[in-house]
């Protein structure tokens, strides 16, 4: 007004009826506030692709005593935001084999797995094994080679069922190195049951995919990978992480390590193969968070 009629600030107060100290007040953060916005921002530039919610549940872990709502203030007042993505429709799926029709009941009730696809600076190929417990969230391997066969992944299953005892269902796409003859017979050996999704059909998958979406947002597309050994050393910390100290959503926003501690082994259970003898044990990967 005061730039617009080209008047006073003492002749637009007196014509308004506001005080002039009113108008020259220039609101003080709380210093309380002035801490939790540098760790709300400390939080948002180590995790990116973290939203208000998420970070909330970060600041209570570290004993900050703020609710959900104070969080959503600061966050929209410091313009902070994740990049919406549009979600494409899923239709429910045709199979008995599909997420929605065979549900999780409880740990090591069905496992789920898949391969990503990657490169190293110099151009060559990366394939990563990653299998996630559907029940409990947790990432149980993330097997990083330059290629992955059916016997490796053999050897990866019974690692961990040697370790964590034997899924009752296996939930897979209808890749080779999954419906191939020796991890089929193989897993009868076991006891443990295949569950193929219909073919082109990923959201019948849907636990893999999400997690392999958010394992791609947060460690594949932000870093680069020198060589094979980089890329496993990267893979391992990123996969830790994840277990224990990323909130998870559909957990109520505790981690899946933690979310696991507090599950009672059902009795369907079947206990850890006690005749695998392979180097593994002998010289055990870092791939089974703990």
């Amino acid at each position: 007004m005061e730039k617009q009629l080209a008047v006073s600030e003492r002749r637009a107060c007196r014509t308004l009826s506001q005080p002039r100290g009113t108008q020259r007040y220039t609101p003080r953060r709380l210093e309380k506030d002035t801490v939790l916005i540098d760790a709300i921002h400390d939080l948002s530039r180590k995790h990116p692709r973290y939203g208000y919610r998420r970070v909330t549940a970060l600041l209570r872990a570290d004993g900050w005593a703020v609710n959900r709502k104070r969080v959503h203030r600061l966050w929209r007042q410091e313009g902070l935001k994740v990049p919406v993505k549009q979600r494409k429709r899923r239709r429910l799926g045709c199979s008995e084999n599909s997420c929605t029709r065979r549900r999780a009941e409880h740990m090591n009730h069905v496992w789920t797995y898949d391969f990503l696809v990657d490169r190293t600076e110099d151009g060559r190929r990366l394939k990563l094994l990653v299998i996630v417990d559907e029940f409990t969230r947790e990432n149980l391997s993330i097997e990083v080679e330059r290629h992955i066969t059916a016997l490796d992944v053999i050897e990866t299953l019974a690692y961990l069922f040697a370790v964590r005892g034997v899924p009752q269902y296996l939930r897979s796409d209808n890749g080779p190195e999954f419906i191939a003859r020796a991890i089929r017979d193989w897993l009868s050996s076991t006891g443990a049951k295949t569950l193929f999704v219909a073919p082109g059909s990923p959201w019948e998958n849907a636990y893999i995919e999400s997690f392999n979406s958010r394992f791609r947002d947060e460690l594949l597309n932000a870093e680069s990978f020198a060589c094979l050994q980089e890329a496993k050393v990267l893979v391992e910390a990123h996969r830790r992480q994840y277990n224990h100290q990323r909130p998870h959503s559909s957990l109520g926003y505790v981690t899946p390590a933690a979310f696991a501690a507090t599950c009672i082994p059902s009795a369907a259970a079947t206990p850890p193969l006690q005749e695998y003898t392979s180097s593994k044990v002998d010289n055990p990967p870092v791939t089974v968070g703990t």
